[in-house]
């Protein structure tokens, strides 16, 4: 049985702002990704509700509303540098690489505490990478090997509880978070999602482009 990664259980000691503008970002800006989103998934929603009534005691952190819970997987560029007949080559050849890909279930329980977020790590982390590499593969069958953006390695998937908005101590997160008592919820990842994303409301929000389905179990 694989170990869990160290960083799906180790908090970090210090906080700082999650909203600085990466190259290339800034209000306005649209950019496509691929992420599973939760909207049907009640568990987590329980899940995540009780967390977020204790972080909400926290200066400094921006909870994140049900409908913008996500899990990020991999990003594929900013709306104007991906015309659209190279989003529907990414879309039909993400739906061949996907729909070999079986339906599971995971597993999200105890939140840890990063530098810029509050996250739930999955367990088992392992088929969320398979799924990534899936994607990437089908951006590289669209477009080329050498065209697939972000690193292949590196990659932790994890759905954000809140994100932090001022630099500070860890300690009060990771206290608010040891406050509660709660079980893991079960979630089931049918789909991957092609979304419109932008954070001009510091938040990230988006419209969903497509969701692929995986094969059925």
């Amino acid at each position: 049985m694989t170990s869990s990664p160290e960083w799906t259980h180790r908090h970090h000691e210090e906080l700082r702002d999650h909203w600085w503008w990466r190259p290339g970002w800034k209000i306005g800006t649209r950019f496509y990704a691929w992420h599973i989103t939760v909207d049907d998934q009640p568990g987590l929603h329980e899940l995540a509700e009780r967390y977020q009534a204790e972080l909400a005691t926290v200066p400094g952190l921006d909870l994140i509303p049900r409908d913008w819970l996500h899990l990020t997987m991999q990003g594929d560029g900013f709306v104007e540098d991906v015309p659209p007949e190279q989003v529907e080559a990414i879309l039909a050849a993400a739906r061949n690489r996907l729909g070999e890909i079986a339906a599971f279930e995971a597993h999200f329980g105890r939140p840890v505490v990063t530098a810029e977020a509050i996250i739930l790590p999955p367990d088992p982390v392992e088929p969320f990478d398979q799924l990534r590499t899936a994607v990437r593969a089908a951006i590289g069958d669209a477009l080329g090997p050498t065209a697939v953006p972000e690193e292949a390695n590196g990659y932790r998937p994890h759905i954000s509880l809140a994100y932090v908005n001022a630099q500070q101590p860890a300690a009060n997160a990771i206290q608010a978070i040891e406050r509660v008592t709660a079980g893991a919820a079960r979630t089931s990842i049918r789909t991957v999602s092609l979304i419109e994303m932008h954070r001009d409301n510091r938040m990230y929000e988006w419209r969903t482009v497509e969701a692929v389905r995986l094969a059925n179990r």
